[in-house]
């Protein structure tokens, strides 16, 4: 790894010294080129929230009056994201044009400060945080209590919004304090040579640690989560779960719907310890068979490993951003771009400014990524659709139930029509933006895993 790491420096070493790099008008250029792109996708994505019939493999599972919504929710949605996308990079260009970041670095400098520059690096992070969130609240404010609310889907009153702000502003500084204070120590403790493997390794600690806090101290500051009830859905699931040696702890329903009536399933938790988590609004919306369905999907993830792989695949992507980093922070040039003293760089603003470096690279990598979860997705259907063969029932030997494919797609459906989901999709839109595959093509594919002695009736 060593030889690695002095390779990529020294083939970087020019950026320490080569003071003819305007690296702000780089930044500049490049994120509103990203954010254009983004508003191009948007515009060839909008005329089709004006068809008039949903696709013809969809024409008999949705209601032209449920289609004629799904449709103004899109086109609603599509023009708030457009002004919100030119919004927030107008803001963002001001304030680097006007030496925001710099501002932000000096307005910190308290004299005598105790714990030196990772206490300062701390209080930079945190004023650039607030201040920086305050211009987008009108819009999250919008999209909450008036596109939401217009369409049926909002449940968060003033107070529960306001409350919910104040806690997340509570976490992130409970949370974010000491991460930035291990993270800059093992800076200064390594040194810019050797700090890499430890900061991956004192990463994916966090990663482990965030496993557990999170549904026991972080997720009941926002939601109720409460065991679900006996009946026939947590059977159903605990026989899944235990056909398949799914190392299922809790069963959960979480009040989804104290927000909003949009649904969801997920499972988290350690390898030896997981946690099944199920939106009280996708309980109401679906029959017990569909959730069962939905949940089949999800533990198609666990089969298959894909958070794992994910995971995997993301500290490659780590690895590679410290990588590089380090011939950044030493670059004086590099800070004088953006308004900075001629001093050393603080290392928290030194990889601050080198992330937006990476802003067009990241979104080419996000595609990529999007592109290896539909890929995934993909599996976890199939799975779903052969998990009564891979893991028969004995016990419901002899009972006609619909097969699992069946009923996956009606409850992908009625996910999609309860959602007002959009169901006409540019392809390349949803390339670069979706990590799922459209309902349209995922019900095709569920067709072609239909069972055998199905087909054949």
């Amino acid at each position: 790894m060593d030889f690695i790491l002095s390779r990529i420096q020294s083939q970087l070493a020019w950026v320490g010294t080569d003071d003819s790099i305007d690296w702000k008008l780089y930044v500049q250029a490049s994120s509103w080129g990203v954010t254009l792109w983004e508003c191009f996708l948007l515009l060839r994505q909008y005329p089709l929230y004006s068809k008039a019939a949903p696709p013809p493999a969809l024409a008999a599972h949705l209601p032209a009056e449920t289609f004629e919504k799904s449709q103004r929710y899109g086109k609603e949605k599509a023009r708030v994201a457009l002004f919100s996308k030119l919004y927030s990079q107008t803001l963002d260009s001001l304030l680097l044009h006007v030496g925001f970041y710099a501002w932000c670095w000096d307005t910190t400098a308290i004299p005598n400060l105790k714990g030196g520059e990772i206490t300062h690096s701390i209080l930079f992070s945190f004023l650039l945080y607030f201040v920086s969130s305050l211009p987008s609240l009108p819009i999250s404010v919008y999209s909450t209590f008036v596109l939401e609310e217009r369409h049926g889907f909002n449940k968060t009153t003033p107070a529960l919004f306001v409350t919910d702000l104040l806690k997340g502003w509570a976490v992130a500084v409970v949370l974010g304090s000491p991460f930035l204070a291990a993270f800059l120590y093992i800076f200064q403790w390594a040194g810019p040579e050797r700090f890499v493997p430890w900061v991956m390794t004192f990463m994916i600690s966090f990663q482990c640690l965030m496993i557990v806090l999170y549904p026991t101290v972080i997720q009941p500051l926002f939601n109720k989560l409460t065991p679900l009830q006996n009946g026939q859905l947590r059977e159903r699931v605990e026989a899944l779960a235990g056909r398949m040696k799914f190392p299922l702890k809790h069963l959960y329903e979480i009040d989804g719907s104290k927000r909003s009536s949009h649904s969801n399933a997920y499972f988290f938790g350690l390898p030896w310890s997981k946690h099944i988590v199920i939106f009280d609004t996708l309980l109401q919306q679906s029959s017990a068979a569909q959730v069962e369905a939905v949940l089949a999907h999800e533990l198609g993830h666990w089969f298959y490993m894909h958070p794992t792989k994910m995971m995997l695949v993301s500290q490659v992507h780590i690895f590679a951003i410290l990588a590089v980093f380090p011939a950044f922070l030493p670059s004086r040039p590099f800070l004088r771009s953006f308004d900075f003293a001629d001093q050393a760089p603080p290392t928290i603003v030194a990889f601050l400014l080198f992330q937006m470096i990476l802003t067009p690279l990241e979104a080419v990598l996000g595609m990529g990524m999007n592109a290896l979860s539909r890929q995934f997705e993909w599996e976890a259907d199939r799975f779903a659709c052969e998990v009564e063969e891979k893991f028969p029932d004995k016990s419901a030997a002899g009972e006609k139930e619909d097969p699992m494919s069946t009923r996956l797609g009606q409850a992908l459906i009625t996910l999609h029509v309860k959602n007002l989901s959009t169901v006409w999709v540019d392809w390349l839109y949803s390339a670069y933006h979706h990590s799922h595959p459209t309902l349209t093509e995922r019900l095709k594919a569920l067709e072609a895993y239909e069972p055998r002695e199905k087909k054949q009736q």
